[in-house]
């Protein structure tokens, strides 16, 4: 190397080192703000060209197994599907993958079937199982097993022989096929009422051994009469005090079982013991089997 940039390299570290230096010491705030802009500017240097995340996709009910919402859904219009053929006289049992393809739920998962065969259909009051070759088959299951004018008939007749009131109209008319039509055919033989507090019809079996006419001058005296606020037992305290009696409805009363009677502990008996005197004359000739 050339000794003349030697020397002047050796004049030049000796002139700097002969220079005083001070040295600037750090605020303590700035080292905080020294971090935020050093992460700044790796922020900033990062390369733009590093793929963007995915976007969550939204939520599809279908692939969605666990959603309590959608399995009801589904067994929702399959019993109402059912009910609809049994309103139209058609309540012949149909295979699960029929049932779908008829409501266009042939695409749900595999899940699902098993959920709705093993589960959600059996355990449904709404719907009836029945089995043909090994497999299940489903119908709609009405409230009451009625099927014509006959049927109804029998059936009100019987809530009016055992006390039990009337029916619902939508119970009738979710259990037989054009029951409006059945209804008002059978006009001699039903009442109908409407409830006030719930707008609901109620059918009535209209007795023809009930009927009898009643005086105009009576019903008017009967509906003069106000009753708002009183209940049966303020009633028929008012009537009593008026002189006339009451009579109880003959119903049908539940027999109530006689209780048993406990029985006491039976003493051990005593039985009297004969020829006492004999006792040490008697001998006893029964052969010992030989000792081995």
């Amino acid at each position: 190397m050339d000794p003349a940039l030697l020397r002047e390299r050796d004049a030049f570290m000796k002139r700097a080192k002969a220079n005083p230096t001070v040295e600037k010491r750090k605020k303590p705030g700035d080292s905080g703000s020294e971090v935020s802009r050093s992460s700044k500017k790796q922020k900033l240097s990062k390369p733009s060209s590093s793929p963007a995340p995915p976007r969550a996709s939204p939520m599809d009910y279908k692939t969605s197994a666990g959603s309590s919402q959608y399995r009801f859904g589904i067994l929702f219009k399959i019993v109402k599907f059912l009910k609809a053929r049994h309103q139209g006289g058609i309540n012949d049992p149909l295979l699960l993958e029929e049932i779908l393809d008829e409501t266009k739920q042939l695409d749900i998962t595999s899940k699902m079937k098993h959920w709705l065969a093993t589960e959600a259909l059996i355990s449904n009051h709404q719907v009836q199982v029945s089995q043909e070759d090994g497999l299940n088959k489903f119908c709609f299951k009405p409230k009451f097993s009625i099927h014509d004018r006959k049927s109804l008939v029998k059936l009100l007749r019987s809530y009016d022989l055992h006390g039990k009131g009337g029916i619902l109209m939508e119970d009738v008319e979710e259990s037989l096929p054009n029951a409006q039509k059945l209804i008002k055919s059978l006009a001699e033989y039903i009442v109908v009422v409407t409830r006030p507090q719930d707008k609901k019809q109620v059918l009535f079996y209209n007795d023809r051994y009930c009927r009898f006419s009643v005086d105009e001058d009576f019903q008017k005296l009967w509906r003069s009469v106000a009753v708002e606020g009183l209940d049966e037992k303020k009633i028929e305290e008012y009537l009593t005090k008026q002189g006339f009696t009451s009579m109880d409805a003959s119903g049908y009363r539940k027999v109530t079982s006689l209780q048993k009677r406990k029985k006491g502990k039976q003493k051990p008996r005593s039985f009297k013991k004969h020829n006492d005197h004999l006792e040490g004359v008697l001998q006893d000739y029964t052969e010992t089997p030989p000792q081995k």
